[in-house]
């Protein structure tokens, strides 16, 4: 029996992980592996920090091997262990705690530190870099008791930092030394309008800055710059790039310029020393994208594994991101210069860009704004270097798929990818992995592809190659299985799941998981509140409220705020209110020391501040009805004066607010919904940027639908136009039932629109007694319906949950 070697990894990132993970399935006999960690967590995806820092994800979410993975490898994990010095005689690496470990091979995987500006006061509390979740740590905590925030350098982990402090709730200002932002991906054409829609977000920026110091006693209060301008600020995060971890190299007596400096087969030059990784420097490059150190460790591992290779050449680089929502891609050479040439397209009015550089008749560049779906047949014709002349303007049109001298569109790219070409570039997955998890692992579904492989499980950009793939390899074998189901507990949809309750009559959450037979017999975060909105809105007169399914601000009827207080909005009908209720508001907010009071986009006022257990007490004394500002019902209806008091108002905007506000509050549905009248068609009140807008035009009433004004604006569709106000409520009252039964948890209506289509939801609504029905059963469920803050008030056991109570906030 041969004993295995031992093979030690110093960094438990992702590039030595990943080459870890190739020499397994190459020789997975071969050694006996001990990975060192300076961090206490497993291996995670540090390119997901920024949705992390945004809270749509948490760090168990991003975790790509978790600690049954290396128990599982028979792999030794030392967390919180650095290692200070490698012991080339001895062949032993000592960590910082004095922990010794043999090797018969060493990988050096440390990659790289945040570059932090050597400008006097850096050291300062407040001052810290975007690199580790214990940075998120410090900026969660940070924004909790400070309200601003520098951000110095645009590049992308610097525009990702700010729209998550934005998040948190922060006046966040980005700094660059440059004229134009993300100047390493973009071209200033496509900078400008990433610009104004980070602008539009919030974020404001100081270009042509140099900064100069830091001031403040203690802790940051000020930020200065060289040209003697100044920024008051409590928190700076510097993401002015990243530079090699070659601290150990220079210990261990290991050959280092910027980076490690390793072969085409990552040698160091001490023997059985190899390094891989943002930590090293090939060729006179450092890289800092994943699919580069991704395609390192695949050389590595097979040299390790005694697989003959190639070696590694050096990468051409492509980016693809979203930043703060916005798809971005570029690739290759993308400037300009002497004997090249470029080709663009600008459209303002959809906000998109595309440019294209040639030289010598090849593509060597190219950048993609707003509509990225070109970026990989883009990237393929770089790579391949072919020639693309006399079909310039076609590729930067996208009229022409066969920029490779082949037809057939995007399947005949896929089909002549090469086997090694990274497909997912966040999670390093290859053509060639999808093919074997397909026709070797009987992955036929997308899901199952994804949970096999990683790809496509973090930004989701590369999703459409990765089906693309699977019909590939599986052809027919793909069939109605490929799809996901509404979470990770069951791979049923929503409307298998509808059917199932309403066919079986099921009526409770656990009935539900039981017989449909869910994974999690618990359910999940995602799961539980869309099963309790699904069985209310199938039997409204049977099914009782699951309350500990619904989140913090349901459960609690007001809107947790980020120091664990809350913000109480009650119900100003239309907008419109009167001497006495405002009295009433300002009394109650001074009695209960409300710190602020706010006027809200929809006309109301926002009491924020307010403790838990003054909630029932504040409800009683306001003697109003809940204004919803929490749930998933309707908000507001928003209304400008209309003809009461406007010369230009056709129709009584208020009166028809009032009654279509009165008549639908308190109504659940899949998500969040707002109302708005206008009294003319100059649209004081935005009703075409609403769930649902009502706009009175001469002797008439149109309805539009589907609008959204959040970060991704949809304008309204035009439903229908109406004679009478009653017939405003009838359409009003179907179209609104028709989008709970037929809508997804979590769907705002804009994006239910476009899902289904507005052909779809006339036709739904196009004969009045189809409409009547509707109504009749949006009525039956407005009819069970309460007040919850009156409910609290009048019964002493629910009184009963806003007590104080120790222990954390909820969640």
């Amino acid at each position: 029996m041969t004993i295995p070697k031992k093979l030690v990894l110093i960094g438990n990132g992702m590039a030595g992980v990943r080459a870890i993970e190739h020499l397994l399935k190459l020789a997975p006999d071969t050694y006996e592996i001990t990975i060192f960690g300076a961090e206490p967590h497993p291996n995670y995806n540090r390119i997901m920090l920024s949705t992390v820092l945004a809270g749509s994800t948490e760090l168990k979410d991003i975790i790509i091997n978790d600690w049954d993975w290396y128990k599982d490898n028979h792999i030794t994990l030392h967390t919180n262990q650095a290692i200070k010095k490698i012991d080339t005689q001895r062949k032993v690496v000592i960590s910082e705690s004095g922990m010794e470990a043999p090797y018969d091979e060493v990988v050096i995987a440390t990659g790289s530190k945040p570059f932090m500006l050597p400008i006097p006061g850096a050291d300062k509390e407040g001052v810290i870099a975007f690199r580790d979740i214990q940075d998120c740590e410090k900026m969660f905590s940070a924004a909790k008791s400070y309200k601003k925030a520098a951000v110095i350098g645009a590049g992308l982990l610097g525009l990702e930092a700010a729209r998550g402090l934005l998040n948190l709730g922060m006046e966040v200002t980005v700094i660059h030394k440059h004229p134009y932002i993300m100047e390493r991906q973009l071209d200033e054409a496509a900078s400008l309008m990433l610009r104004k829609e980070l602008e539009a977000q919030g974020m404001k920026f100081l270009l042509s800055k140099h900064s100069a110091s830091i001031t403040g006693r203690g802790r940051v209060k000020e930020l200065q710059f060289t040209d003697g301008s100044h920024l008051a600020t409590d928190l700076i995060v510097m993401a002015v790039g990243i530079r090699p971890n070659v601290d150990l190299a220079k210990s261990s007596g290991i050959d280092y310029n910027n980076g490690i400096l390793v072969d085409d087969f990552m040698n160091t030059n001490m023997a059985h020393v190899s390094a891989l990784g943002e930590c090293v420097e090939h060729r006179g490059v450092a890289y800092g994208l994943v699919a580069p150190l991704y395609e390192q460790g695949a050389v590595l591992a097979k040299r390790l594994a005694g697989v003959e290779t190639t070696g590694y050449a050096g990468s051409v680089t492509s980016t693809k991101l979203k930043v703060s929502g916005v798809d971005v891609f570029s690739a290759g050479r993308f400037i300009e210069t002497e004997g090249s040439r470029a080709l663009r397209i600008q459209d303002d009015m959809a906000g998109t860009y595309k440019k294209i550089v040639i030289r010598g008749g090849k593509l060597i560049g190219a950048v993609l704004f707003g509509d990225t779906a070109d970026g990989a047949s883009l990237f393929a014709s770089i790579k391949s270097g072919e020639s693309i002349e006399g079909r310039e303007k076609e590729l930067l049109l996208g009229i022409s798929n066969d920029l490779l001298g082949k037809s057939g569109g995007s399947a005949s790219r896929l089909e002549n990818m090469p086997d090694d070409e990274i497909v997912c570039g966040c999670n390093g997955v290859t053509k060639g992995a999808i093919g074997d998890a397909v026709l070797n692992k009987g992955c036929h579904t997308f899901g199952e592809l994804k949970a096999c492989t990683k790809a496509s499980a973090s930004c989701g950009g590369c999703k459409a190659d990765i089906e693309g793939l699977l019909h590939l390899f599986a052809g027919d074998a793909v069939g109605e299985s490929a799809k996901e189901g509404i979470c990770g507990c069951t791979s049923l949809s929503r409307d298998e799941i509808v059917e199932q309750i309403q066919s079986m009559r099921l009526m409770t959450i656990k009935e539900v998981m039981h017989v449909l037979d869910w994974n999690n017999k618990e359910g999940c975060s995602k799961c539980r509140p869309s099963l309790n909105y699904y069985l209310g809105m199938l039997f409204p007169e049977d099914y009782v409220d699951e309350k500990e399914s619904r989140f913090t601000n349901e459960r609690y009827h007001a809107n947790i705020q980020k120091d664990g207080t809350y913000s109480v909005v009650p119900r100003i009908y239309g907008g419109v209110t009167t001497p006495a209720d405002l009295i009433k508001i300002a009394s109650v907010a001074e009695k209960f020391n409300v710190p602020l009071v706010k006027f809200t986009g929809g006309q109301r006022l926002d009491l924020f501040g307010v403790k838990k257990e003054d909630l029932p007490k504040m409800w009683e004394e306001l003697e109003m009805a809940s204004g919803h500002a929490y749930g998933k019902t309707l908000r507001t209806v928003k209304t400008c004066v209309g003809n009461t008091f406007c010369r230009f108002g056709t129709q009584d905007a208020m009166a028809m607010g009032i009654k279509m506000e009165k008549a639908f509050e308190r109504l659940n549905a899949p998500a969040k919904f707002k109302l708005a009248v206008s009294g003319c068609p100059r649209n004081c009140a935005e009703a075409t940027i609403k769930d649902l807008g009502v706009v009175a035009i001469d002797g008439a009433w149109e309805i539009h639908v589907g609008g959204n004004a959040g970060v991704k604006v949809r304008a309204c569709d035009l439903l229908t136009t109406v004679k009478t106000e009653d017939e405003v409520m009838e359409w009003t009252g179907a179209y609104l039932q028709y989008y709970r039964e037929t809508a997804q948890w979590n769907e705002r209506t804009a994006h239910w629109i476009d899902r289904v289509g507005l052909d779809t939801v006339k036709k739904a609504l196009e004969k009045q007694e189809d409409r009547l029905a509707l109504v009749e059963r949006v009525q039956k469920t407005l009819s069970l319906t309460t007040d919850p803050w009156k409910e609290i008030v009048d019964n002493d056991e629910l009184r009963k949950n806003f007590e104080p109570i120790a222990g954390p906030l909820p969640v």
